[in-house]
């Protein structure tokens, strides 16, 4: 089977993705043959010459580059299936795609609709459930729905910012409902990019100014001191064969971010290398281990997710209450990452967990590829 790892992209986590995707390439199993497809920060597709898929399992403290080089720009041909990728010389043969992007373009379900539109199965989330969770506000609304808690927020936009009167609305209303101390975040990026906590109006102004240079939807959360714990989630929530191991929604072991930043940012997750402390197991009760387990898949199978998801939630110190943060549809596979972290620590290995995933890629796209599209 012939794998194309797609990494890179228009993203504030352009450089996540770099060193992740170089883990995902080298853990793939050697039975698979890899191809490499880098996206600029400019969002330009090229083929990467097979000496940088050597260069990165030789060094396996290296991250993926991208080499421009014009006669290998990458082209789409819609509906062109195992042969949509295409270069100025020449048709690509792919089986799968693991498009190893996260946050903007990469996680909101512009790349999938795109592979969609090619026919060609890949790893990750459909079109839909990438759109929906990449909106930090919409996801909340959906596991609302069905019951599941989330911190307490308010939702500013864009419009509301560009009216200075209902500006001061939803600002008066964020600090009267939640109260001091708040956190701020934009509704669709990731890694934290553009987070920031206020303790004051002159803070939570400043915050909200920062987060609007990253998106047109911010939410305002109230901050609670709690424990944050993580599970990793994978299978297929819509379509699986419960037979058939690699597609039954499975949740492995809960880990825990011990954060020694004033919160677990961009910088904590990725620059400062004690920027936090991993627990897996969570420091929790077996209890309430199997709970986090058990809303985590509520929550997946809730937003029809696939392939592999971590699950973010708080556990309030003060009154133990449970709360679903986040979840993110393609988590990071840097050395420090929680989601292959937790998963191996369940007995699921790297290269075990690659090939799950890309089995699974598979088996949905052949059980989609079914359905009747017209008459």
């Amino acid at each position: 089977m012939t794998v194309a790892v797609i990494y890179g992209g228009r993203s504030g986590e352009h450089e996540i993705s770099l060193i992740s995707a170089a883990a995902i390439a080298r853990g793939i199993d050697k039975q698979h043959k890899v191809v490499l497809i880098g996206i600029t920060k400019e969002g330009t597709w090229y083929l990467q010459n097979e000496s940088e898929y050597e260069r990165i399992c030789k060094d396996t403290s290296a991250s993926l580059s991208i080499t421009e080089t014009p006669e290998n720009q990458i082209y789409i041909s819609p509906a062109g299936k195992e042969h949509c990728f295409k270069t100025h010389t020449e048709a690509l043969t792919v089986d799968v795609v693991f498009p190893a992007l996260h946050g903007t373009y990469g996680e909101d379900g512009t790349i999938q609709g795109l592979l969609d539109m090619a026919d060609i199965p890949y790893v990750g989330c459909g079109t839909m459930a990438s759109s929906l969770t990449m909106d930090k506000e919409k996801t909340k609304q959906v596991l609302q729905a069905v019951g599941i808690p989330v911190v307490p927020y308010v939702c500013m936009k864009r419009t509301d910012m560009l009216d200075s009167r209902r500006y001061d609305q939803v600002f008066e209303n964020a600090i009267s409902t939640l109260g001091f101390p708040l956190f701020v975040k934009p509704c669709c990026a990731g890694s934290s990019n553009g987070a920031s906590k206020a303790t004051n109006p002159q803070e939570l102004s400043f915050a909200l100014m920062e987060a609007f240079s990253w998106d047109d939807k911010v939410l305002i959360e109230k901050a609670i001191p709690a424990q944050e714990i993580e599970c990793s989630v994978t299978g297929n929530s819509t379509t699986a064969d419960p037979n058939n191991d690699d597609e039954v929604v499975t949740a492995y072991i809960p880990g825990e971010i011990l954060p020694t930043h004033v919160f677990y940012d961009f910088d904590a997750k990725y620059n400062d290398p004690n920027g936090a402390r991993l627990a897996i197991p969570a420091e929790i009760k077996e209890k309430t281990l199997e709970k986090i387990r058990t809303i985590a898949v509520k929550a997946y199978c809730a937003l029809d997710a696939a392939g592999l998801s971590r699950v973010d939630f708080f556990i309030d110190k003060e009154t133990h209450q449970i709360y679903f943060n986040e979840i993110n549809t393609m988590p990071g596979f840097t050395p420090i990452s929680m989601f292959p972290k937790m998963c191996d620590a369940a007995g699921l290995e790297f290269t075990e967990l690659t090939n799950l995933l890309l089995n699974e890629a598979v088996l949905r796209h052949q059980a989609k590829s079914k359905l009747q599209t017209s008459r």
